[in-house]
């Protein structure tokens, strides 16, 4: 599946902002692997006091930013999921800032963050691995709009430079 073969009637228009980030030639699983080590070279960079740092008191630290992608990459695949097996049922949509607190971001190490990331990941691209071309192209209902189980895919790549970049651009 190449991103170019992605529909914008695919997906709500919130998420284009994700998905813009990747290139057309952009491919799910070469997208996964490649953002795996990019996320984690990224990361690896980054000083410990860095990691604790917050732009705005109100604002997430960069540990939790890190925390936020994983939990989000395991709700949209969860989504992926389940409309790949063509289940019709409405998902909802969730709220990320009530996630913050009880996931403890900023009490564990980054090389925790980094294994959950990467364990994540590669469960993320086993699953990728078993659907066809038919699978990602179902298209169920999510928070209340349309998305194919392959844009819930890709805006998982794409949200992980769109955190990156203002990651660079605010906190470092």
């Amino acid at each position: 599946m190449i991103k170019s073969e992605l529909n914008s009637s695919e997906f709500d228009p919130y998420y284009a902002r994700y998905i813009n980030k990747l290139t057309n030639e952009t491919t799910l699983i070469e997208g996964f692997e490649t953002g795996k080590k990019n996320v984690i070279d990224f990361f690896k960079t980054i000083s410990k006091e860095k990691l604790a740092h917050r732009y705005l008191p109100e604002k997430w630290s960069v540990k939790e930013v890190f925390q936020h992608l994983i939990d989000t990459e395991r709700i949209f695949m969860y989504r992926c999921f389940r409309i790949a097996r063509r289940d019709t049922a409405p998902l909802t949509g969730y709220d990320q800032n009530i996630y913050v607190e009880p996931s403890r971001a900023d009490e564990k190490s980054i090389e925790d963050l980094l294994n959950e990331f990467i364990i994540n990941r590669n469960n993320s691209i086993s699953l990728l691995n078993s659907l066809t071309d038919e699978d990602l192209s179902f298209i169920g209902n999510s928070n209340g709009g349309v998305l194919s189980a392959r844009a819930a895919a890709f805006t998982i790549i794409g949200h992980d430079i769109w955190h990156m970049e203002v990651i660079k651009d605010k906190y470092l």
